[in-house]
């Protein structure tokens, strides 16, 4: 059966590659299918940003309980359209649990709170905030699909747990003990310095180094943090309003991607080779065509 989706994917390339010069018809692809990767954080960044705008307080309906249904909906649709497998939502749900539990110990530890009332909300926690860490794995696990995604020459995949554990381990102990995030980002690039990302936006293969891709990605992260604190949903301790979030938090979603990125690497381990990979037309994504 032709899937819809690849269908309308092939159609917008071909459209772009015959009224657009190579490389902009390339880049105009490469955007777009970023865009349906992180299908799932798009919109629920879309819906707090809507739902601030237009939600009145007096409501039956609290907005953080509507973000929560909304969020659950949107999870529904995404596996029933086949957008997401099964196996892939397992690993995400494990990294929505973890990311719950980081907000529970991190709203009692005084880092940042949930201001708004809401039915759907455990130790002060809504429970729709574990959808955003949840997001972040989907986006993952679909960008590896959509751009047919190899990771190359890749670590030691223990090591690789080891890294992504102790980065978790730290974000809650360096309220105890002495932060160590310094000697995580330098293991992020000593253990992944070589590692390339693969990946194909039509017919052929572009790379670039993994640890530049974390923080790319990392710095839109940082982005939509910064919607989500000028809409009010959450609020960082000593953020003055109006306030861009601190560039520490840019770090630390940098360090974070790789305990998302490891924990969806449980189920593309097809996507990982200890061996340089041996593609004809490749191009680094900064070399000119």
């Amino acid at each position: 059966m032709t899937n819809p989706t690849r269908s309308l994917e092939h159609r917008m390339g071909d459209w772009a590659r015959e009224r657009l010069p190579f490389a902009l018809a390339e880049f105009v692809m490469f955007v777009l299918k970023q865009g349906w990767a992180c299908l799932f954080g798009g919109l629920l960044l879309a819906v707090i940003i809507a739902t601030k705008l237009v939600w009145d307080p007096d409501w039956p309906l609290q907005r953080y309980d509507f973000l929560f249904l909304f969020a659950i909906a949107t999870q529904g649709l995404f596996l029933a359209a086949k957008l997401e497998t099964w196996e892939e939502a397992r690993v995400i749900l494990l990294f929505h649990l973890t990311g719950t539990a980081m907000e529970w110990f991190k709203i009692h530890a005084g880092s940042w709170a949930y201001p708004e009332p809401g039915l759907f909300k455990l130790m002060g926690v809504p429970l729709f905030s574990g959808f955003m860490y949840a997001s972040v794995g989907s986006y993952i696990a679909r960008v590896v699909r959509v751009f047919d995604m190899r990771f190359a020459p890749y670590p030691s995949f223990p090591l690789t747990l080891i890294l992504a554990l102790a980065i978790y381990v730290n974000f809650f102990a360096h309220h105890f003990l002495p932060d160590i995030r310094a000697l995580l980002f330098a293991g992020t690039v000593i253990l992944f310095y070589r590692t390339k990302i693969w990946f194909r936006i039509h017919d052929r293969h572009w790379w670039m180094p993994l640890p530049l891709a974390a923080f790319l990605a990392a710095l839109a992260l940082w982005i939509a943090e910064n919607v989500g604190t000028a809409t009010g949903t959450w609020v960082y301790s000593g953020q003055v309003p109006g306030q861009i979030v601190s560039l520490a938090k840019l770090g630390s979603w940098y360090l974070l991607l790789y305990v998302a990125f490891v924990t969806v690497t449980l189920v593309t381990r097809r996507a990982l080779s200890d061996q340089p990979l041996d593609l004809t037309e490749t191009r680094a994504i900064a070399e000119p065509p």
